[in-house]
């Protein structure tokens, strides 16, 4: 019902934008488009995506999945929308000025008699620049520990555009040595990216992840997740900052003071970000930057790495992308708790992959397509995996169940990710190659 509710908010607010538009623009104009709902719910503002199709005086679409229809008469709109379990939305809606607002009156099959009625704004979504991509150089001033749509963009770019920027480390501290910021993964960003709306994909092509400093921080303890109870015994003692020298012009990392056994004791670099994300819907509380999930966040996977592709699900309009937490080398897991953490040197550009919605994070390289799975236990997060490149496959290859299983069981490989932070992370990879046969046979 509650897809319904705001599909109603969505459609109430669309022809009455139909309304509206009629009386401050040309007759003929259509309101067909995408829309961006932005409903109150209790003084808590949740977004959604709505798509309006007009044809004379009738109204269709589709919101969340659910279709949608309407009359637009003159400036008054009444729609009508229906769930799958018999709920329904009936509202009204009015054009100002490009925005439509109105009320909605929703219906809950499961308690009918006590129907409530919310308030709405809708736009829509502005279509993407004709104008060539800019470069954008961009120097942080402040760093985000929530990844929140509250937070004040601190730069809009568009699909194409990239940036250059840099992110301190997971303590705080820049290029310099300077603390800017309390720790716990301080964030760059969030960059509002214009055109992205809830419903959509958001892609960061990372063009560059290098390192800006030659030390980085870690520790000498294993995470509860990774040790038994003897040896969680045998490392009762342990948990000390151990600091590593990284030598990027050889490309490995020593630790600084190496204890017996460990003097010769060499670790390739391979720069990293631990975070990419894009604001959660503004329906949940915001999330800490060492939390992840479906929104990305602090994933802390070591394949993110420069010439890969982070694929996010936009919940909010403008995405919200933040970047952050970089690790100039991490072993699977994160096994420590922190990883080789230190500042980088980030590129990146973004693009919008309009209407596609998608089940969690995903990561392209120029061999492999990844699909993430996170969740509260290892077992939960290889079952997210496992279904988020199963939509993946369906999706774009469109493999039956009976295919994707085939696909699956003799192709998937399984790495562990992360089991440093509250959430678990599993990464469920198909070499490129073993796909390129069902890419041909699609066509």
């Amino acid at each position: 019902m509650r897809k319904v509710l705001f599909l109603l908010l969505f459609v109430p607010g669309v022809l009455r934008a139909r309304s509206a538009q009629e009386t401050a623009r040309p007759a003929n104009t259509s309101v067909s488009g995408r829309w961006v709902v932005n409903t109150d719910f209790y003084g808590s503002t949740i977004y959604f995506r709505m798509e309006l199709k007009q044809e004379g005086d009738k109204l269709s679409g589709n919101f969340d999945g659910d279709k949608l229809e309407g009359t637009l008469k003159g400036n008054n709109v009444y729609f009508l929308a229906k769930d799958e379990q018999g709920g329904t939305d009936e509202g009204k809606a009015t054009l100002q000025g490009g925005i439509i607002t109105g009320t909605v009156v929703f219906t809950h099959s499961d308690d009918p008699a006590h129907p409530e009625t919310h308030k709405f704004t809708a736009e829509l979504v502005p279509a993407r620049r004709a104008a060539a991509p800019q470069r954008h150089e961009f120097v942080p001033i402040t760093f985000h520990r929530q990844f929140s749509a509250a937070n004040k963009p601190v730069l809009t770019i568009a699909p194409g555009d990239t940036v250059h920027t840099t992110t301190v480390d997971a303590g705080g501290t820049d290029e310099k040595g300077v603390t800017r910021v309390l720790g716990g993964n301080p964030e760059t960003g969030p960059f509002y990216v214009e055109t992205a709306a809830p419903g959509d994909t958001l892609a960061v092509h990372l063009t560059r992840v290098r390192l800006n400093r030659d030390w980085a921080e870690s520790d000498d303890f294993l995470v509860g997740h990774a040790v038994d109870s003897d040896l969680a015994v045998k490392m009762k003692d342990v948990g000390k900052t151990v600091r590593w020298h990284l030598d990027a012009e050889h490309g490995v990392a020593t630790p600084e003071k190496p204890a017996e056994h460990l003097t010769r004791y060499v670790v390739p670099l391979r720069p990293m970000l631990g975070c990419v994300a894009v604001a959660p819907n503004v329906a949940q509380a915001a999330p800490g930057t060492g939390d992840s999930g479906r929104y990305g966040g602090n994933m802390d996977f070591n394949e993110i790495v420069e010439g890969a592709t982070v694929y996010l699900p936009v919940s909010v309009p403008g995405a919200l992308l933040y970047v952050g937490d970089g690790h100039a080398a991490q072993g699977d897991g994160e096994l420590n708790g922190n990883a080789l953490e230190t500042s980088m040197d980030v590129e990146f550009t973004v693009d919008v992959i309009a209407g596609k919605r998608i089940q969690g994070p995903r990561v392209e390289s120029a061999t492999q397509v990844m699909a993430m799975g996170l969740a509260g236990s290892l077992d939960d997060a290889f079952r997210g995996a496992t279904a988020n490149m199963a939509q993946w496959l369906t999706e774009e290859y469109k493999l039956t169940p009976s295919e994707v299983a085939q696909v699956l069981g003799t192709s998937a490989e399984y790495k562990v990710s992360e089991v440093a932070d509250r959430n678990a992370g599993i990464v469920l990879k198909i070499s490129k190659e073993r796909l390129k046969a069902l890419s041909i046979a699609g066509k």
